[in-house]
């Protein structure tokens, strides 16, 4: 043995299969989250994501067959309950203050009230809201009840963590915001993390490690970096927003390519290293970069930069992309799992324990 120990999963699955009216919705033959590790399931609507997210969580209402693993070990309800705290997409507040709400998962942990109160009040801090402790919960704008959400979740010291879609809603400047708070808090935290998400923007501001789930399966995993600029197949490329495909028959390349819209340039002349022919179907001005669509015979080719110059409806054009932009992939796979092995990447050891708000050691488990 060379000494060193491979860090146990604090969550994960095995051959987790879902099921709905004889229809398989899922099936992820395995996936780890390690403690102090966020995760990001990326995926479009009706991928799955959600039920993969409740399935983990023994959230209830769901046909399941498989294993659910708790630090290594097969668990249900019962164990993962105590362990587990989610945050919704519509943040469930109850009457009463934003105090009692943050306090309220450690009081159905059977915590005393003032002791709630005490330990809760440093996430309010946490979370920018606890000059708002006094005020009723039902007065608070979408941003700040999902601020006392985060708060009441991570409250009790889950372990693990569950977060579906929690900045779906906010307004641009709110859900930045929150973001790089929710990414500060969890950097000193020592739970695990699975954030459930169709924004790639939020995948790589809060996570280390990324799934692409297409179809109810894992179709990609690994970093998160790499996964969102490396594409595994068109499937992928488009979930990660390289939505122009070019195949070989266009671009004259012996791949296939694929790049961003906001990599893309329509122009009506000048010499590149891809230049892709075609007509203007529209130009739209979206208030900082304008969006021309030009239809090519790799079909609607979609270009966003600063400015429209010259272009309209109906003119001859040209959609160019630098090299350094484009990116080969492959085909639709049939499900097949794309990624680094092996399955979830080694995760460096801590050098030090976690802490929570305030700086306070976290108490070992």
């Amino acid at each position: 043995m060379n000494g060193l120990s491979v860090p146990v999963p604090r969550i994960g699955c095995r051959d987790l299969r879902v099921l709905a009216r004889g229809r398989e919705l899922l099936h992820v033959p395995a996936l780890d989250v390690a403690a102090g590790e966020v995760l990001a399931v990326l995926g479009p609507n009706g991928a799955g994501k959600s039920t993969l997210l409740r399935a983990l969580g023994h959230l209830g209402g769901l046909r399941s067959t498989g294993d659910v693993l708790l630090d290594g070990r097969r668990a249900g309800r019962r164990e993962l309950r105590p362990a587990v705290a989610a945050v919704l997409q519509r943040p469930i507040l109850q009457r009463g203050s934003v105090a009692a709400n943050a306090a309220a998962g450690l009081r159905m942990r059977g915590v005393g009230r003032r002791e709630a109160r005490e330990r809760s009040a440093p996430w309010l801090d946490a979370f920018g809201v606890q000059h708002l402790a006094a005020r009723s919960a039902r007065t608070l704008s979408g941003g700040e009840a999902q601020r006392v959400a985060l708060a009441r979740a991570l409250a009790p010291e889950p372990r693990v963590l569950l977060l579906d879609e929690p900045f779906a809603g906010l307004d641009a400047t709110t859900r930045v915001d929150l973001l790089a708070d929710l990414r500060s808090v969890l950097d000193g935290l020592d739970t695990a993390a699975l954030l459930v998400t169709h924004d790639r923007y939020e995948a790589a501001a809060l996570a280390g490690t990324t799934a692409l789930l297409v179809d109810g399966r894992i179709r990609q995993l690994g970093p998160t970096a790499r996964v969102l600029d490396e594409p595994a197949d068109v499937d992928c490329a488009r979930l990660v927003g390289l939505t122009n495909v070019l195949p070989p028959a266009v671009s004259g390349r012996a791949e296939l390519l694929v790049a961003r819209p906001e990599h893309c340039r329509a122009v009506r002349g000048g010499c590149v290293e891809l230049r892709i022919p075609g007509i203007v179907r529209r130009v739209v001005p979206l208030g900082g970069p304008t969006r021309v669509d030009v239809d090519t015979a790799a079909g609607t080719l979609a270009c966003l930069a600063p400015g429209d110059g010259d272009l309209a409806p109906g003119v001859a054009a040209a959609v160019v992309v630098e090299e350094s932009q484009l990116r080969v992939v492959r085909r639709s796979t049939d499900g097949a799992l794309v990624g680094q092995p092996p399955l979830r990447p080694p995760v460096p050891a801590r050098s030090a324990r976690p802490t929570g708000p305030g700086g306070r050691s976290r108490p070992a488990r």
